[in-house]
């Protein structure tokens, strides 16, 4: 895999708003890997990076490095698959499904358990999928925890009485005095906005980044939105770069937070089923 940094790309961010600590982040992080890939100069972290983050992009690039050192070879052509199927392809019509296998073959038999990082390359040697556990430090995963209980009054608006699986309320068991959460539908998926399904409209923000509270929410979940942008700028610096044509569409939406969002559009945010 080749990790290019595109240097001519102008980045043009105040110095107090969030995305420029998680720019930093982003390059440090890639240089790093960079240099525990094919060797180097120690690098240096930017003196506008805490501790904590540096500690969960060490952690990160560890990982990382794992994965890419340990690859799984498949035979199958990913090209060619992603040319067979289309946009009705749903995993539903098992006669489709035996027939998209026999035309494009895995190359193996059963099914492998891999307990340790890994990645997932194709007949071309291309990586199709990054498998990164226990990547997140562990104050990382309690901020986690901390800000999605700010997503609170948006989860309990997701809960609906209508058909669709994802927010059908029989689905959802009512949360007692001990629960921190508020049972709730959350879409978690970091390309919900990318799948490649046909939009007639522009893509909408999130109900989390528009509601009152969205400014709690961005600053409670800070760390780890640039950790999960900093994985995205190793793994897809396409789509990390990508940001730069999304930003109209829903910078109004964040016209009084926008300093304190530290995520790229690209990466998703975790999208709550709610439209306000």
């Amino acid at each position: 895999m080749t990790v290019s940094s595109i240097s001519d790309i102008e980045i043009i961010l105040w110095c107090t708003w969030a995305l420029t600590v998680t720019h930093k982040a982003c390059e440090y992080t890639e240089w790093k890997f960079n240099v525990e890939k094919t060797g180097g100069d120690p690098v240096i972290p930017s003196p506008n990076l805490d501790i904590d983050l540096v500690m969960a992009c060490d952690q990160l690039v560890d990982h990382l490095i794992k994965a890419y050192k340990n690859p799984i070879q498949m035979q199958i052509n990913v090209a060619r698959y992603s040319k067979l199927i289309s946009l009705k392809d749903t995993r539903h019509n098992e006669e489709r499904e035996e027939k998209l296998l026999e035309r494009c073959p895995p190359g193996h038999e059963g099914t492998k358990l891999v307990e340790i990082p890994a990645t997932i390359l194709d007949a071309s040697s291309a990586i199709i999928a990054w498998y990164v556990p226990d990547t997140p430090t562990n104050a990382t995963q309690k901020e986690i925890w901390v800000a999605s209980d700010l997503l609170t009054p948006i989860l309990k608006k997701s809960v609906k009485l209508d058909s669709n699986w994802r927010t059908n309320q029989e689905w959802f068991k009512p949360s007692s005095e001990n629960d921190v959460l508020t049972p709730g539908c959350i879409n978690l998926s970091l390309a919900w906005f990318q799948q490649g399904h046909e939009n007639l409209s522009d893509l909408e923000a999130s109900a989390s980044l528009k509601g009152a509270s969205s400014e709690k929410i961005l600053k409670a979940i800070a760390r780890p939105a640039a950790i999960a942008t900093v994985a995205l700028r190793v793994m897809h610096p396409e789509q990390y770069w990508a940001v730069k044509g999304d930003w109209i569409a829903w910078a109004w939406h964040m016209r009084d937070s926008i300093h304190v969002y530290a995520g790229v559009l690209s990466c998703g945010w975790a999208r709550v089923d709610y439209k306000q």
